[in-house]
């Protein structure tokens, strides 16, 4: 069941109005291809890490049901190994994206190997990049706050989703992105914040978890945990990752951002 607080509705239709007045101030207004995908490469460090964050975290699901499943163990799976795939980008990839002064990975596909690699590589960046585990969420959230049935919800999802975005393209994502940025920290903080004030702190988890809860592998054999370190190398190809070392202002800053 969803929230009856005024407030916690209050705070959603004012982020809903937020993305509104977005959209209503890029009405009718046309962007050039560089412009709406690539922010016409003119992103700072700043308005770099937000948007990288906000679209790299919100894409790695499962965090909190694996926490919960396994506890300190979610470190060595959703974290390390994905901060060493950041990394990797970070030294080997991400000056070089920004000056070779693309618009998609598609396109340096053809670059070097031709039309058709690039359309399989365009195929397969749709495939991996498409949002519906985030519009089923987005759908999930609508019908819980509106006791719809989830199926018409999800449609109407897709379409929010597309709305603000029809005009500015990345340029619109990217100004998003530092507000939702601020969101989820501070929503972060206010959790934390309030489990500890009603629950205790760290004492509270010890007497409540299981043992296998604060050891590093959490119950799970070797082979588990090394596995998410080939997965979470995905970061090199990560179309997301791509896309903003092209629309940073310099290549000094798709480096350091991504760092």
């Amino acid at each position: 069941m969803f929230s009856s607080s005024p407030l916690d509705w209050g705070l959603i239709l004012a982020y809903f109005g937020f993305l509104a007045v977005v959209w209503l101030r890029l009405l009718g207004r046309r962007s050039s291809a560089v412009d709406y995908l690539v922010a016409g490469r003119r992103v700072t460090l700043p308005a770099f890490v937000a948007t990288l964050v906000a679209t790299w975290y919100g894409g790695i699901l499962g965090v909190g049901e694996y926490s919960y499943r396994y506890g300190l163990a979610n470190w060595l799976v959703f974290g390390v190994p994905y901060y060493i795939g950041a990394l990797l980008f970070a030294l080997l990839f991400a000056r070089r994206a920004r000056e070779a002064a693309l618009y998609t990975v598609p396109d340096l596909l053809e670059r070097h190997y031709g039309r058709g690699t690039a359309l399989m590589g365009a195929l397969a960046v749709f495939v991996t990049s498409a949002p519906a585990a985030y519009v089923l969420m987005l759908g999930t959230l609508f019908s819980a706050m509106f006791g719809l049935p989830l199926v018409p919800c999800v449609l109407a999802a897709a379409a929010f989703s597309l709305f603000y975005i029809d005009r500015g393209g990345l340029r619109t994502v990217v100004f998003t992105d530092q507000v939702q940025f601020v969101l989820m920290y501070a929503g972060f903080l206010v959790i934390v914040v309030a489990l500890v004030l009603q629950h205790g702190g760290l004492p509270f988890l010890v007497r409540r978890l299981p043992p296998t809860h604060f050891v590093w592998h959490g119950g799970n054999p070797p082979q588990d945990i090394l596995v998410w370190y080939f997965i979470a190398l995905s970061a090199l190809v990560d179309p997301g990752f791509w896309q903003r070392a092209y629309a940073a202002r310099d290549p000094r800053v798709a480096k350091r951002g991504v760092l």
